[in-house]
């Protein structure tokens, strides 16, 4: 399984709950008024703007959380952050608390 993001211009936002890929998946494809794009893969990932989408990182088996959720760009590091900020923002307000990666996080 692939446990790093995969586009060019990436930023992490790290959410310290026990939830599934597929759960947080479907909450950020909800946050965002987006779908859940190649379910059912093992690459899915939710379309945020164009150029941009976000990707879920879990750990692995038996680490606790926290889950990273990587906001990919093929355009630019500015567009992944002005996308990271609206996801930010977008559960904020469905109550997930969003922080940065800590120093020896994956990120």
């Amino acid at each position: 399984m692939r446990d790093t993001a995969s586009g060019p211009f990436v930023v992490t936002l790290v959410v310290d709950l026990p939830i599934t890929k597929l759960d947080a998946l479907d909450v950020i494809a909800f946050a965002a008024d987006s779908v859940v794009e190649h379910a059912g893969t093992a690459w899915p990932r939710v379309g945020l703007a164009p150029n941009v989408w976000a990707e879920v990182q879990i750990p692995r088996f038996a680490d606790p959380p926290p889950l990273a959720i990587d906001v990919c760009s093929d355009a630019s590091l500015e567009a992944a952050a002005v996308q990271a900020q609206r996801l930010d923002a977008a559960l904020t307000r469905y109550g997930w608390v969003v922080r940065l990666p800590r120093p020896g996080e994956a990120g």
